[in-house]
């Protein structure tokens, strides 16, 4: 290199073309709702989350909501959880909810995909007043979540408790170092009222581990809810086929709802 060139490094430290694999592409996926209507989902193309999938409990919760739509649903205000692509809160919303909030981790393609299928679902009756994404990580303060809701109480000491009327947790669990920051994120939410609930749908995609997914109800015990299981249904096959463990277990969907304990229904 001559002098006059010391400084003109070219395209040296430019990568060859290639050189990074390029970013998977959206996927998209069909589900069918007993009503015969089809909702078609994105899904992100790759996600560290697991955003880009759609979960046995995603769409056996959404079922469970679908049987008992005017009952839970209606004019009730929903949160979920770790929503993916929002496959329950969108029907939550096209049951009547009052309001719904889908959360997910606060990723910006996440959260932007959650919004494109709330903007692209026609069944949902007005989506600017009744359902918004927002990005929440589990066991931070709920206040942003709780804004959301309106008229929001001055105080935790108002008439009208502070919180959701039903709360989605579905295919959470197998994060078990995240179980108490889900607690929180639940005990903070939910509406101290007998008929409020959470609903937390699962499927144990790795059956040695089991014990370890049902250790998130020992702590939603000791932070004031009852718990009982509602739900189990078993699938054609299972959702990774070549996954190792128990095939039954792979392919079974059980569902539980949290609700308060007589003594935890006021705020202390």
């Amino acid at each position: 290199m001559s002098s006059g060139d010391e400084n003109d490094l070219g395209d040296m430290f430019q990568e060859a073309a290639g050189y990074f694999p390029p970013e998977p592409a959206a996927t998209y996926v069909e589900h069918t709702l007993l009503s015969g209507h089809i909702l078609q989902l994105r899904l992100v193309g790759h996600n560290p989350l697991w955003g880009h999938h759609l979960w046995n409990g995603s769409q056996a919760v959404s079922k469970y909501l679908q049987n008992h739509g005017e009952s839970e649903i209606r004019n009730q205000n929903v949160l979920e959880l770790g929503a993916g692509a929002g496959l329950p809160s969108l029907v939550a919303a096209i049951l009547g909810a009052q309001k719904v909030v889908v959360t997910d981790y606060p990723d910006r393609d996440l959260i932007s995909n959650i919004e494109r299928n709330i903007a692209s679902c026609a069944l949902i009756p007005d989506h600017t007043s009744t359902i918004s994404a927002l990005g929440y990580l589990w066991g931070y303060p709920a206040t942003p979540l709780l804004s959301k809701l309106s008229p929001l109480p001055s105080t935790l000491d108002s008439e009208e408790p502070l919180g959701f009327d039903l709360l989605i947790l579905a295919d959470l669990l197998f994060n078990h170092s995240e179980h108490a920051a889900l607690v929180y994120s639940v005990h903070s939410t939910l509406k101290r009222n007998s008929k409020s609930k959470a609903l937390v749908f699962f499927t144990p995609y790795r059956p040695w581990l089991l014990e370890k997914d049902m250790a998130f109800f020992k702590l939603a015990v000791d932070a004031g809810f009852k718990v009982e299981k509602i739900w189990e249904e078993v699938l054609a096959a299972p959702m990774f086929e070549k996954d190792p463990g128990d095939e039954l277990l792979r392919r079974t969907v059980f569902g539980y709802e949290l609700r308060w304990t007589e003594g935890n229904l006021k705020v202390h």
